[in-house]
């Protein structure tokens, strides 16, 4: 198991842009970022998806590859509702509390899709039953702790007027050839010192279906990369860095590693007073008081060939989640038990009507294809010079 580090995570990469721009980040920033302070846009490219193992294996002679100076953890749990919240504020799950895809919120008395903000079995999305998500989550993004300008740019699918609405900081986009028409508009919106974060999902989504091994990802990340490369040569005249990293990486799953609770633990089922929250690779369990000890015991014996089982106090005592004091609603959104699949093992559970299926591709485990990330930096200094020594590969 790779475990989350907390001073050389995605955390501690979101800290350092936040210390660029004279805010004060809670954690610790990356010495690779120091000179950030001195470029006059700062671009910060968020992948989806892109596991330093998967860069490393696949990259070959890319433009991510050559600038890609190491890897960084991501957090805990590796995966997107969790780790793309800890890059837009600056902290982990400690402090946020977006604990994975299924979060239930007490304050609702539901089950959540905390990302797409709504109910886990469909309905409406909560902003239509006049609960917005600053009720929810009071974490600051980076663009309201700093005073630079900055702009958060989107695809145009989460950006749907209730949840992310368009506005003055808040742009929408659609396909490759929209974002970087985007990042180039927003950089060239006035000379300013300004910060620009973009975040492209596509090639997270196309593991998921398809399986990290696909021919279908890889042409993906191969004209992302020569995109990449055209708004380089294009902002050639302008003092900037480009930044990019991961929220996590992903890990392939085969149908002899599935386990649907209903079907084949019918038993540890019963025990549950919830669903399973947080991810098919780390499941948050509520489990009945008068059932615990069985509960343990039947993980420990049943299931021992494919998850480890943790007390969800140990794991935030233990630091899993971040560091300093935790958020109060974080223990309430991480179940009694947690249980952390081993190997490329998943665990499901479905609701009435709902269909047994399963991603190929999953991340949220402490897998080293999950966990490591890569910190790719290229800084053109002034007059289109690649001036930053730190941008050369390593």
């Amino acid at each position: 198991m790779i475990y989350p580090n907390y001073r050389r995570s995605i955390v501690n990469f979101a800290s350092s842009i936040i210390q660029a721009f004279d805010g004060k980040p809670l954690y610790s920033t990356l010495p690779e970022l120091n000179f950030l302070s001195q470029s006059q846009n700062v671009i910060f490219l968020l992948i989806d998806g892109l596991g330093y193992d998967y860069l490393q294996k696949y990259g070959q002679d890319s433009f991510l590859k050559k600038h890609c100076l190491t890897k960084i953890t991501s957090v805990f749990p590796s995966t997107t509702a969790t780790a793309t919240t800890a890059l837009e504020t600056g902290v982990p799950a400690q402090q946020h509390a977006s604990t994975g895809w299924f979060v239930f919120l007490k304050e609702l008395g539901v089950v959540s899709k905390i990302l797409p903000f709504k109910a886990r079995f469909g309905g409406e999305s909560f902003p239509n039953s006049r609960v917005s998500r600053d009720q929810i989550f009071t974490t600051q993004r980076i663009g309201d702790q700093i005073s630079a300008p900055s702009f958060v740019i989107y695809p145009d699918s989460i950006v749907d007027g209730q949840v992310n609405a368009k506005s003055d900081y808040l742009w929408s986009y659609r396909g490759l050839a929209g974002l970087f028409t985007q990042i180039k508009k927003a950089v060239e919106t006035s000379d300013k010192r300004k910060l620009i974060y973009a975040y492209l999902p596509d090639l997270d989504a196309l593991c998921h279906e398809e399986g990290t091994s696909s021919p279908v990802p890889l042409n993906f990340f191969k004209k992302l990369d020569k995109k990449i490369i055209g708004l380089t040569k294009s902002l050639s005249s302008k003092n900037f860095t480009f930044l990019a990293t991961a929220d996590h990486g992903q890990i392939t799953t085969n149908p002899s590693k599935v386990i649907f609770i209903q079907k084949d633990y019918p038993e540890l089922y019963d025990m549950l007073t919830l669903p399973l929250c947080g991810e098919p690779r780390v499941a948050y369990c509520y489990v009945h008081p008068d059932q615990a000890k069985a509960f343990v015991k039947y993980v420990k014996t049943k299931l021992k060939f494919c998850c480890q089982i943790y007390s969800s106090k140990e794991l935030i005592n233990r630091n899993f989640f971040g560091l300093f004091e935790p958020n109060p609603k974080l223990s309430q959104r991480v179940g009694d038990y947690v249980l952390i699949m081993k190997d490329n093992y998943i665990i499901k559970d479905f609701l009435i009507n709902q269909e047994e299926k399963y991603d190929l591709g999953n991340h949220g485990g402490l897998s080293h294809q999950e966990m490591y990330v890569p910190l790719i930096v290229y800084s053109s200094g002034s007059g289109g010079k690649n001036s930053s020594p730190l941008s050369l590969s390593v």
